[in-house]
């Protein structure tokens, strides 16, 4: 946990509760009285700071931008990690190799989701699991009972920089060459400024990028943070808060743990069964409810030529509410407004009109589509769309 007792003297407008959520060690280097912050997976992370959420967006598309995210990693090692990890998760994680990433979806007995995130193996009995929003550490701890693993939090506050210019930023950030081959959910070790991180070729927007996860709890975070964006700076790295991003997660059609889905849907419900592997070699939590269940889709995207519909929208079709929408806003490059849906009952809702009741009671024309709005392939992550906006 950091310490901000400092700066927040030096700053009378900017308070914290470090006795139940933390603040990212980067964060002197960018807060400001115009700050606004919210809490994720118990830790603080910049909402806004003021800044241009469109003019970021389009940085994003084009160049590169730094983000400070709150995602949290959480490590499990031991001769009894994987099998805990099978046991948590729908997806055969046996098949993961060494230095790779992977999606991974936990449920509870009933097949509601209750986390989701990256998974990486980063030695033969150590994984790293990157946490949403929720609780999951007492899951961790009540079925890891009578195992042989040891599960910790290594207080490492991740960075996300992303953009078809991340990987020029790579090439003046690390010590040494970069990864090469830099793969699409690879997982290396690099070192920054003297200081070693993670590097994992993922990220939560939708473009080209990567993730950097320091290992060393004690490091100057400031220092590091202004390092890293000077660093970049020829290559057209900028910092932003996180409105940006939650404009193009959505159009990538990425979603958000407790926002977007939670317990009350399974992951085919959720459009993600894909995730579930009910034929791997052994038992894992919710997998007979899993076996059971109705595999019909409930979530879905819609767009609005002439509206933003925002979270909590309701959606209806002959005047008769069938869903709500979880998140949404208006797309620069669509140039409309999106949203996710999740509908009430599960049918091919793609192409059918709907209309949408926004918070002023005005009502709008819509259509139901099927996700990511675009790059359906990703293409753009995986850089082998090159074209920008």
């Amino acid at each position: 946990m950091s310490d901000t007792s400092n700066y927040a003297h030096a700053h009378p407008t900017f308070r914290i509760s470090s006795k139940r959520f933390s603040t990212s060690p980067w964060l002197p280097a960018y807060a400001n009285e115009t700050m606004t912050m919210g809490v994720y997976s118990r830790r603080f992370y910049p909402l806004t700071i003021g800044d241009d959420a469109i003019a970021n967006y389009w940085h994003l598309r084009r160049s590169a931008v730094l983000f400070d995210v709150p995602e949290h990693p959480i490590e499990i090692e031991g001769a009894d990690a994987l099998a805990l990890l099978q046991k948590l998760f729908c997806r055969d994680i046996g098949k993961l190799k060494q230095g790779r990433a992977t999606y991974a979806i936990a449920c509870d007995h009933q097949g509601g989701i209750i986390m989701d995130g990256v998974l990486m193996r980063i030695g033969e009995n150590r994984f790293w699991y990157v946490l949403a929003d929720g609780e999951f550490m007492p899951w961790i701890h009540a079925h890891a009972a009578g195992m042989d693993v040891t599960v910790r939090d290594p207080e490492s506050w991740v960075l996300q920089i992303q953009g078809p210019k991340a990987f020029d930023v790579l090439a003046s950030l690390v010590a040494d060459a970069p990864p090469d081959p830099f793969r699409y959910f690879s997982v290396h070790d690099c070192s920054i400024a003297g200081q070693p991180f993670l590097i994992s070729r993922t990220g939560w927007t939708g473009e080209m990028g990567f993730e950097l996860y320091p290992l060393n709890p004690q490091m100057d975070g400031a220092a590091l943070f202004e390092t890293i964006l000077e660093r970049g700076k020829p290559h057209g790295l900028i910092f932003s808060s996180l409105e940006s991003m939650g404009i193009r997660r959505i159009e990538a059609g990425i979603m958000d743990n407790g926002t977007d889905m939670d317990a009350t849907m399974t992951p085919y419900q959720a459009g993600l069964g894909q995730f579930v592997n009910l034929d791997k070699d052994c038992d894992f939590i919710g997998k007979e409810a899993l076996a059971k269940a109705d595999q019909g889709r409930l979530f879905f995207g819609l767009t609005c030529d002439g509206a933003a519909p925002l979270s909590g929208t309701r959606i209806k079709v002959d005047g008769k509410d069938v869903g709500r929408t979880t998140a949404g806003g208006w797309s620069p490059y669509l140039e409309k407004g999106i949203a996710f849906a999740r509908m009430h009952d599960a049918r091919d809702w793609v192409g059918k009109p709907v209309a949408v009741q926004l918070a002023d009671g005005s009502e709008h024309e819509a259509m139901m589509v099927s996700l990511p709005f675009y790059d359906e392939e990703k293409l753009i992550p995986r850089g082998l769309a090159n074209s920008t906006p």
